[in-house]
């Protein structure tokens, strides 16, 4: 991470042929600023939010994948 509120910030995406589908792992790893205060901002609010986040941007690049495999 270049600038943000975060101390550090990796969101990485992999992909990987099974059969015929593609199977896409996303890593997250990140760090919050303040120390103690930092993670335990994680634990209480950070975490699920990051988790739900995650998730729902994961079903809307499955759908656009999808919408485009059968588009060709």
């Amino acid at each position: 991470m270049i600038k943000g509120i975060f101390h550090s910030f990796l969101h990485s995406h992999y992909f990987k042929k099974e059969g015929t589908q593609t199977v896409m792992t996303d890593v997250f790893d990140y760090r919050s600023p303040l120390g103690p205060i930092g993670r335990a901002a994680d634990k209480l609010l950070l975490e699920k939010y990051m988790k739900n986040f995650l998730s729902v941007r994961a079903l809307g690049l499955k759908r656009l994948a999808e919408e485009m495999s059968a588009d060709s």
